[in-house]
């Protein structure tokens, strides 16, 4: 019980800033928000952080920081493909955090 608060919280943390809910939403149809990539396929590999710390108009390192809170949720993912970093959602993280919250307030 006290590891499942302890991602109860995490989960808590990456949704409460109004950027990392932004990331989440543009991210879910990424290739409507972000441009096509040279390298990456928007949709299978994900979004290069370069794109997303343009769109949101913070520097990367600050960028950096909401992706890591977004990816200790387990609500994001990342993979290097050459020099660069992609993050695309993970929707099994979306589904157990929501059954940890309902689990949280259920009655059983």
């Amino acid at each position: 019980m006290k590891n499942d608060i302890s991602i109860v919280a995490k989960i808590n943390k990456a949704l409460s800033n109004e950027k990392r809910l932004q990331i989440i939403l543009w991210l879910k149809e990424p290739e409507a928000h972000f441009p096509a990539q040279r390298d990456g396929d928007l949709t299978v590999d994900g979004v290069c952080l370069g794109a997303i710390a343009d769109k949101l108009g913070v520097s990367q390192p600050t960028a950096t920081a909401y992706m890591r809170t977004l990816a200790e949720a387990g609500l994001v993912g990342s993979r290097r493909i050459k020099q660069w970093t992609f993050h695309k959602l993970v929707p099994s993280g979306f589904i157990g955090a929501y059954g940890l919250l309902s689990d949280l307030i259920s009655d059983n």
